[in-house]
């Protein structure tokens, strides 16, 4: 029992350590096991095959009156068993995509409401929503706009400045 034990350990302490030191291990041997099998052997999913062997056996050694050899089998069928889930788990992480960052562009066409009085010669401030969020930038307008007034995002002048025009209702 100490020995399958030991493996579950071991296998815990690979885990932990690639995931604290994510393909330092995997390039230490230069790529050679990179794409093998399509990821089925990476450390997460050794890993995980070495520790439910070694728990799995222990278990099974521990609980029932088997030999040495059923613990060894159910360790492996076990161990194939996270090693199969560890290795889907992952590459439904890796397929994760994400939205779009928003960009100035998408702030052509929004309305917002002036914070800053706007003077026909300089720059204000308006409240504008890109993504989601509030965001406060910088605003020219080519005539003068009062606090408070609703405006309309004509152009982005750069990553914190735009140019607005009064709403007319």
């Amino acid at each position: 029992m100490t020995l399958f034990l030991g493996l579950g350990i071991a296998g815990v302490v690979l885990l932990a350590l690639s995931l604290v030191f994510d393909g330092i291990l995997e390039g230490l041997f230069g790529g050679l096991l990179e794409g093998l099998f399509g990821g089925l052997v990476s450390l997460p999913v050794i890993a995980g095959f070495l520790s439910m062997l070694g728990f799995g056996g222990a278990i099974v050694l521990g609980t029932t009156g088997a030999g040495t050899l059923a613990a060894t089998v159910a360790g492996v069928l076990a161990g194939l068993v996270a090693a199969v889930l560890t290795w889907k788990f992952s590459r439904a992480l890796m397929r994760d995509q994400t939205d779009a960052t928003p960009r100035n562009q998408d702030l052509v066409g929004t309305s917002g409401s002036v914070v800053t009085a706007i003077p026909a010669d300089g720059y204000g401030e308006v409240l504008l929503r890109l993504g989601g969020q509030l965001v406060k930038l910088s605003a020219k307008s080519p005539v003068p706009v009062a606090r408070g007034a609703e405006v309309w995002v004509e152009a982005a002048l750069s990553s914190t400045a735009v140019s607005v025009r009064p709403v007319e209702r």
